[in-house]
């Protein structure tokens, strides 16, 4: 799905309508293989049935964006269905973000950034998603900040990844953390 936003993105500037036809196509591929209950696999094969919170927020910002770019509406049913999915299993009452949509752990810092993002970005289609990405940052700030400033990679229920990896917690939690603050600035 985010190959074919891209290439939304790319007919929207170039305007090649072969780039539009293949981002329709992958639209299709994917919103067909979209489970009942709004989720999706994060791959067909049975070894890759699962479900987890940044490939959803992926596929969902994907989708979103989309829409947005090529005003196709026809997948419109999916995104609400996909949010309402996203938002109703992959966040605790606290804030923290869970890895599966079924368990918590492990607490990963993608999750936790991914979340920020896609709420964020969805804030505009759902009332209450501003203020669960704020309490997701907040709870993110609280329990995977070092005092040093640096993000956790990851969380168990014994035990914490604490090394500072800049592409999975310090990129993807600064940039997060930043469209949320932009956007509570909007507000």
């Amino acid at each position: 799905m985010v190959a074919a936003w891209m290439l939304a993105r790319t007919w929207k500037y170039v305007v090649n309508e072969e780039y539009l036809q293949a981002a329709r196509e992958a639209m299709k591929y994917t919103c067909t293989r979209q489970l009942p209950n709004g989720s999706w696999y994060y791959g067909e094969e049975a070894k890759y049935h699962w479900i987890d919170n940044f490939h959803t927020g992926y596929n969902l910002d994907a989708l979103k964006s989309y829409i947005s770019l090529t005003n196709d509406r026809t997948y419109e049913e999916e995104l609400r269905r996909g949010f309402s999915f996203y938002k109703g299993n992959f966040f605790e009452a606290n804030g923290r973000p869970k890895y599966y949509h079924n368990k918590t752990y492990p607490i990963d810092s993608q999750c936790a950034s991914q979340s920020i993002d896609t709420l964020t970005y969805f804030s505009d289609f759902d009332a209450d998603a501003l203020k669960l990405a704020a309490q997701v940052a907040l709870w993110t700030i609280h329990n995977m900040q070092d005092r040093t400033g640096h993000f956790y990679f990851m969380r168990y229920p014994l035990m914490t990844l604490r090394a500072p990896m800049i592409h999975w917690a310090q990129a993807t939690t600064y940039k997060a953390l930043s469209s949320l603050l932009s956007k509570l600035k909007e507000a």
